[in-house]
């Protein structure tokens, strides 16, 4: 036999929620508006890098040839080439790590001085 299923009266009954927050979520419209926590606003980060950088050009030894220093920067041997290679491609020209220098070709010192700020020197000296 066929089991008939309870109709109800047509009036809206209240769901049943055995959850014991339940009666709490008709008092949520009572509650006063809150505020969101203020974030502090980060600074912008600068790129870090070397404190200093001394540029200067030279001919002496080099065959006549002009040729970019840039000394002083305190970087380990690993650092120094890949600022080198970065600053190779930048500049379009070519160049090397000489011991604790970075010898780029040509007469780049007014080119080069904003590079270096940009990549986080904060004092660069011209000479």
């Amino acid at each position: 036999m066929s089991k008939k299923k309870e109709q109800s009266s047509g009036k809206d009954e209240p769901a049943r929620i055995s959850s014991p927050f339940a009666a709490l979520a008709g008092l949520r419209e009572a509650l006063p508006a809150g505020t969101q926590p203020a974030k502090p606003a980060a600074p912008p980060r600068e790129p870090s890098g070397p404190a200093r950088a001394v540029v200067r050009m030279e001919r002496k030894g080099r065959g006549g040839k002009e040729a970019t220093c840039i000394e002083k920067l305190g970087l380990g041997a690993g650092d120094l080439a890949t600022w080198c290679s970065e600053l190779k491609k930048a500049l379009g020209c070519g160049g090397s790590v000489e011991d604790d220098v970075i010898v780029l070709h040509g007469d780049l010192r007014k080119r080069l001085e904003p590079l270096l700020l940009a990549r986080g020197v904060r004092k660069v000296t011209l000479g």
